[in-house]
């Protein structure tokens, strides 16, 4: 009973925008030059290290300026911004960079021409995109199959990861089918009806949420068997919930957490912590030299916008749960917490105007580039957290101990994806990336962060 019908994964829509991207770039850029006395970039294989340098920039800045966010991608108001963005900035390097890229034309007129035939290129593929593979005939329509325990926080968690992850109904396998759940457009449906349910509702995946696998009937289990026979997809949940969200539910997990985390080996790989490390020595040393560069400033601001110390000295907790003293600017007033360490939250009234801007900037981090020198921090990894808050929250959080087996960092998964912890449930959030982040560590997620993070001081997103 396989379902033929047509959708893109995550992971295939992304590759898919970008193929499309450079596709339409090139292709208005090739017509450009073939049909108007165009001659600043042509396509030919002498020419051939122009187009790798054009593919490179708009793959770097749409990374950048989120034209990736399948969020923002589904949204034609955010994809227009994010568009002229990526193509002003693409342009503006490219033309900065004439060693690897033509020489600036004597006609002034050909680099509009450049600027404005990728512009309209992406602009009418994104159009397409939104029209076509982000309606509704492309979404994966989903059955869940299981307890209705977590059922409302697992259909969130998908719908807010994927707007093309469609989940249609639910068939409730507990016990106890006296605790109705009404979810606004999910439907409740009964188990005999599943075949039934897969045809009419173009059904093209089974997602099987249970804790208790004694709690699925025979019934169920042998149509589900017939079913994944036939050659339908049929998933687990938190399989589904990590690949979606990229964090681990560890909420979901149960006494067989084992089967959650096959870590990373690179967290014992001795070549990749060596140049890991290596690379933090590097950028830590440019960014405490580019940081004494900004110190006149930051000093002048934090007279005139703070009226205190500059510097800031804190206990957090490290790796293997030993303490190290994290040094960063002060952004609060002095004595913040003199009855007592409290949650920072959005906006709290203890940020001075001056710290708001070195939060937001991200530029209240810059000491911490010593503690990468130390030793006590690597640039990317869970941030750091305050012992007493660690203590509180190890007590209701599962797992969350485990965060301290790498070395804590400036940046991380969860950094970039998420926003400020100011409770337990952002903590469990938080948390979740964390653990993402310790089970798949490897150069291409640390990029992927460092990207974002670059992302997060250009729209000034920091906390």
């Amino acid at each position: 009973m396989s379902n033929n019908s047509i959708h893109f994964n995550i992971s295939e829509r992304k590759v898919l925008l970008r193929i499309f991207d450079i596709l339409f770039a090139l292709s208005f850029l090739y017509a450009l030059s073939n049909i108007f006395d165009f001659d600043y970039f042509t396509i030919t294989k002498l020419n051939w290290s122009w187009v790798v340098v054009l593919i490179i920039y708009l793959s770097i800045f749409g990374t950048i300026f989120e034209l990736y966010d399948l969020q923002k991608s589904s949204k034609i108001e955010k994809v227009i911004q994010n568009i002229v963005l990526t193509v002003s900035v693409t342009v503006l390097f490219y033309f900065l960079t004439p060693f690897f890229t033509p020489v600036l034309p004597e006609n002034r007129l050909q680099i509009l021409y450049f600027y404005f035939a990728i512009l309209f290129a992406l602009f009418i593929w994104r159009f397409a995109y939104i029209s076509f593979i982000a309606s509704p005939r492309f979404y994966k329509n989903v059955l869940i199959v299981g307890e209705t325990t977590n059922i409302e926080a697992i259909i969130k968690a998908f719908k807010d990861s994927d707007p093309n992850y469609k989940i249609v109904g639910f068939i409730n396998c507990e016990a106890d089918q006296s605790r109705k759940i009404k979810i606004h457009g999910i439907h409740e449906y009964n188990p005999k009806d599943i075949h039934k349910i897969i045809t009419e509702k173009n059904i093209s995946e089974i997602v099987v949420a249970s804790y208790n696998s004694e709690a699925i009937t025979p019934e169920i289990y042998l149509d589900l068997i017939r079913l994944l026979e036939s050659g339908f997809s049929i998933k687990e949940y938190t399989q589904v919930y990590e690949d979606m969200t990229q964090r681990i539910p560890v909420q979901f997990v149960g006494k067989d957490f084992y089967k959650y985390f096959p870590f990373s080996r690179n967290n014992q790989n001795k070549m990749y912590l060596f140049f890991y490390r290596l690379v933090d020595i590097v950028i830590a040393v440019i960014g405490v030299l580019m940081g004494l560069l900004f110190l006149p400033f930051i000093v002048l601001g934090n007279f005139i916008g703070n009226k205190g110390s500059l510097f800031y000295i804190q206990d957090r907790v490290g790796k293997n749960g030993k303490t190290f003293k994290m040094l960063k600017y002060r952004t609060m007033v002095e004595n913040a917490e003199k009855s007592g360490a409290v949650w920072a939250i959005k906006n709290d009234i203890r940020i001075t105007a001056f710290g708001k801007f070195l939060r937001h900037s991200r530029i209240d981090e810059i000491p911490q580039f010593i503690n990468i020198l130390k030793g006590d921090m690597s640039l990317i990894g869970p941030r750091p957290e305050r012992p007493f808050f660690v203590k509180e929250l190890s007590e209701i959080l599962p797992f969350y101990e485990t965060r301290h087996i790498i070395k804590p960092g400036l940046t991380g998964w969860a950094q970039v994806k998420t926003r400020y912890g100011s409770t337990v449930d952002d903590s469990l959030l938080k948390l979740q990336y964390d653990l993402y982040y310790i089970k798949h560590r490897g150069f291409f997620l640390d990029i992927n962060i460092l990207i974002k993070t670059l992302t997060t001081m250009f729209f000034f997103r920091g906390q």
